[in-house]
């Protein structure tokens, strides 16, 4: 139960992390350590193997306390930061603070029962709340569960009814959101938008100066094609590009979904709708084209045309892998950034070339979210076919 409780909360905390939540992160970490700390010490001393595993005596506690100590001002500190966040996390924190004293008043020698018993069985309630609001209200997209309001709240020197993001933000599950960005891209924006890889900079491919400013916006080298997605495959084949039947189906068993196909290009671009952008996408000889396996992404390619896309980072920096990210690091550069929450992937699509598939086969230029292998696989078994 110890290492279950300690594993359980630590994973809370990198979870807490990953979607920017720093405050519940830490709190979590921390609750982790003094669980593990507190509950194996406990075992350690209790255990029946030469009298204590842990000896714990008036002479040999001041390590122990000192520890207990240290968790006592640690937690205080996200008592106050908790206070500001709601207040299902305050009462947590709250009562870790008692916890650390049970922990200290142990190694005193000095510990009630009762007292921990009450303490365990309130922590027990508060977490069982806790964990079934956030994931209630997470499931549902709404607060079925309250999680109460922060008792301190910081005054902020912005207008009533000012903006505080630095571009249009709309959710993705919206009509009007999606409508939005839709409309930003036909005019010319770069906007950030969710994949089913990893968030992306999109660019209509209508606009060859959008194209352009995407290699400002990221700073990327111009010698670094961008691609473009398309919606479905059948939008490919009334452009009719020359494309053997070997390719065709190759490209049927990768569509839609995180394999990105470099083929050959054309005029037959333009009849895709590619348009304007035709030079600033791909290169002089070939273009990569992708089919998002992401519903909201392919009705917004339905609303815009071919969008040029590349990953929504700085040059040389790690993916984005939510929204949130994509707002702080290139959020005052954009126009809109549309919002899915979460990422389904963590890495970029993988890149397949494709330009001499009946030659000598397919090479693999960037190994992403689907193996190498994987993609050799269906490679074969469509030749063998």
């Amino acid at each position: 139960l110890i290492l279950i409780g300690g594993f359980v909360q630590l994973l809370a905390g990198f979870l807490a992390f990953r979607k920017y939540d720093h405050l519940g992160g830490a709190a979590f970490l921390t609750f982790s350590a003094l669980w593990s700390s507190f509950g194996i010490t406990r075992v350690l001393c209790a255990a029946p193997v030469s009298g204590h595993l842990l000896d714990i005596t008036a002479g040999n506690t001041e390590g122990f306390t000192a520890g207990s100590v240290a968790f006592l001002v640690l937690n205080a500190f996200l008592i106050l930061l908790a206070s500001s966040f709601n207040l299902v996390l305050l009462c947590l924190t709250l009562v870790m603070e008692l916890l650390t004293v049970c922990f200290l008043l142990f190694t005193l020698e000095n510990l009630p029962l009762p007292f921990e018993i009450v303490v365990l069985s309130i922590l027990s309630i508060i977490s069982f709340y806790g964990a079934t609001a956030s994931l209630t209200n997470c499931m549902f997209g709404k607060d079925l569960l309250l999680m109460g309001p922060p008792l301190l709240t910081v005054q902020s020197s912005k207008k009533d009814g000012e903006d505080p993001l630095p571009c249009v933000c709309p959710k993705s599950h919206l009509t009007s959101g999606l409508r939005t960005i839709a409309e930003l891209l036909n005019t010319g924006a770069v906007c950030g938008v969710p994949t089913d890889t990893v968030y992306a900079l999109a660019a209509s491919c209508r606009h060859p100066e959008a194209i352009e400013k995407v290699y400002r916006i990221k700073d990327r080298p111009q010698e670094k094609p961008i691609c473009i997605f398309i919606s479905n495959l059948e939008q490919l084949r009334a452009a009719s590009p020359p494309i053997s039947p070997l390719l065709w189906e190759f490209m049927e068993n990768v569509y839609p979904g995180g394999i990105g196909c470099i083929i050959r290009k054309g005029e037959w671009l333009k009849k895709l709708g590619v348009g304007a952008g035709y030079s600033r996408v791909g290169t002089q000889d070939s273009i990569m084209i992708r089919v998002p396996d992401l519903t909201v992404l392919v009705h917004l390619i339905d609303m815009t045309g071919p969008l040029a896309i590349t990953s929504a980072n700085p040059s040389g920096e790690v993916d984005s892998t939510h929204h949130d990210m994509v707002i702080s690091r290139l959020g005052h550069k954009l126009e809109g950034v549309l919002c899915d929450g979460e990422s389904d992937e963590v890495v970029a699509s993988t890149v397949v070339n494709c330009t001499k598939i009946d030659e000598s086969g397919i090479t693999i230029v960037r190994e992403g979210c689907i193996p190498a292998g994987k993609v050799m696989q269906i490679f074969e078994k469509v030749k063998n076919r």
